[in-house]
């Protein structure tokens, strides 16, 4: 055993909890994990599992609470208990235990509070417009910095100034080195995920008539949802997705014709990835999502693409991040226990 990582996982959709049970599997390390998210049903072996009180409600009622600190922050709220509880748990869990590297995807101010701590970090990095303070502050303070997209991307302006210390390791799936189903058929597979999207029934309905084709929704919003859609994204004549990482890297994998859509998100991450997507001819990309008459065209477009998705890297990503964290780590002593042990499964106040 090559020692512990604490590693911070955001709980919004469930991209960050995917990507880091791809990575883990990579790493000789202990894993202690800390996210305001409820502790998964599987976790892969040597991960453990802290859950954080929330930071979001209620919300104390302060006249001079700015949240932001006056923009040095995203997120830190005067007086709330929740706040003070889940980062002061983080602290208790790595002094007790102490870790060889934190990783975090994704928190500015679990960066900071990591750092101040003394911890060498590794921040995931997410694409769009980051170029504000509380980015700048954290990216600064990272010891390495994680690109879950290829590296003939240009680095985003907010990165280039840390450029020696960006591993753009390429799109992290965990279907990498999955065997392809059955051949295309002729439907339509919306790959819509879990971070909620701006799209209602009524116009996937109407795209699917338009199109004349079978449509197959899963997430968007829709009761369906498959924990392992492999097969449907290896089958599907057509995959129209919205623009998140893991999405789009599961679609690289499958070598599915594709048509991204972005979602409003922060910082225009979605819409950063789908211009990227839309110029390298690897999908077809709309800024919106199209007026049912327009969906027939773009299924074509897309099922004549012909895309070399292989230049999105996903063979070898989740390795090459391991590998990143793992020169962050150090290769650090075996400890008797990895912080967090104690709480898995349970909240950490």
């Amino acid at each position: 055993m090559s020692g512990c990582i604490g590693w911070y996982v955001h709980h919004h959709g469930r991209g960050h909890l995917t990507r880091m049970r791809a990575i883990a599997a990579h790493l000789p390390h202990e894993i202690a994990c800390f996210s305001s998210l409820a502790r998964p049903a599987e976790l892969p072996a040597r991960v453990t599992w802290t859950q954080l009180p929330p930071d979001d409600q209620p919300r104390p009622q302060l006249p001079e609470d700015d949240p932001t600190a006056r923009g040095l922050l995203h997120w830190a709220p005067l007086g709330h208990v929740g706040h003070r509880a889940r980062l002061a748990a983080i602290a208790a869990a790595v002094t007790s235990a102490p870790v060889d590297a934190f990783v975090v995807d994704v928190s500015a101010e679990v960066t900071l509070l990591a750092r101040l701590l003394g911890l060498r970090t590794v921040v995931i990095a997410q694409p769009g417009d980051r170029s504000d303070e509380p980015h700048r502050l954290a990216y600064a303070a990272a010891e390495r910095i994680v690109a879950p997209w290829p590296d003939w991307i240009e680095l985003p302006v907010h990165l280039a100034p840390h450029a020696d210390r960006v591993d753009a390791v390429g799109g992290i799936s965990r279907f990498d080195g999955r065997a392809a189903g059955a051949e295309r058929g002729d439907d339509v597979v919306l790959l819509g995920g879990g971070g909620g999207s701006g799209v209602a029934a009524t116009d996937i309905a109407a795209a699917e008539r338009a199109t004349g084709r079978t449509w197959r929704v899963l997430g968007a919003g829709s009761a369906a949802w498959l924990d392992d859609p492999w097969g449907a994204l290896t089958t599907a004549g057509t995959v129209v997705s919205w623009c998140g990482q893991n999405a789009i890297a599961d679609i690289a994998a499958a070598g599915a014709p594709a048509v991204v859509i972005p979602q409003d998100r922060p910082f225009d991450e979605q819409r950063a990835t789908a211009r990227t997507l839309g110029s390298a001819g690897l999908a077809v990309a709309s800024e919106h999502w199209p007026e049912a008459s327009a969906w027939p065209a773009l299924v074509e477009r897309a099922r004549h693409l012909e895309p070399r998705w292989e230049r999105w890297r996903v063979a070898g990503a989740a390795q090459r991040a391991a590998e990143a964290i793992s020169r962050v780590a150090g290769g650090g002593a075996e400890v008797a226990a990895c912080a967090g042990a104690a709480t898995t499964g349970g909240a950490a106040a």
